[in-house]
């Protein structure tokens, strides 16, 4: 099979509604599949390590686990994902430098012509074919990683996910029915 469209779901801070966009394309566009990356470090990230530390997980490669028995997980993220009818997760589990290894790793175990990533640092290794920002309209702030990113994003910035909605979905159609590159019109 060919690399499937990759369409990354980017936020220029935490907590802008990423997730809540993703899943909303999972049900829009069904048969998709989804990538979540969670990078993680060989010490305390300093919160609470049974709500998200992976710490633990970390080895001498990255660790990408596929897969309801290996991703579900109620109220996070990955079992969100299944929740709002994705056909596969995938879930990468890597230092900063084995982040590119185990996206690469993850992208070839997609079966679905089309594969949604949350996250901003995953587009530092795989350049996607459409590329969402997400931001609250009320916050200007933007985050380190979504500095590196913001240009070569598609001109669609999300600042109300349900107003939005619509017309996302609606361009994504479009790019995928009139055959061109997504992100490229």
């Amino acid at each position: 099979m060919t690399r499937p469209i990759v369409i990354g779901i980017g936020g220029f801070t935490s907590e802008v509604g990423k997730t809540t966009l993703l899943c909303e394309l999972l049900r829009a566009f069904p048969g998709s599949e989804a990538i979540k990356t969670t990078r993680g470090h060989y010490r305390s990230c300093g919160k609470d390590p049974h709500a998200c530390c992976v710490s633990h997980l970390l080895g001498e490669e990255p660790q990408v686990r596929s897969g309801r028995r290996e991703t579900y997980e109620p109220r996070k993220d990955t079992g969100r994902y299944w929740d709002a009818g994705a056909a596969n997760v995938h879930w990468v589990i890597a230092t900063d430098e084995q982040l590119g290894k185990g996206i690469q790793q993850a992208i070839t175990r997609v079966n679905s012509p089309v594969v949604f990533v949350e996250g901003n640092s995953f587009a530092e290794f795989v350049n996607p074919d459409c590329m969402f920002m997400v931001r609250r309209a009320d916050d200007t702030r933007i985050k380190k990683s979504a500095k590196k990113i913001v240009e070569r994003a598609t001109p669609i910035y999300v600042t109300n996910i349900y107003d939005e909605l619509p017309e996302v979905i609606s361009y994504l159609r479009r790019s995928f029915t009139e055959g061109h590159e997504v992100g490229k019109n």
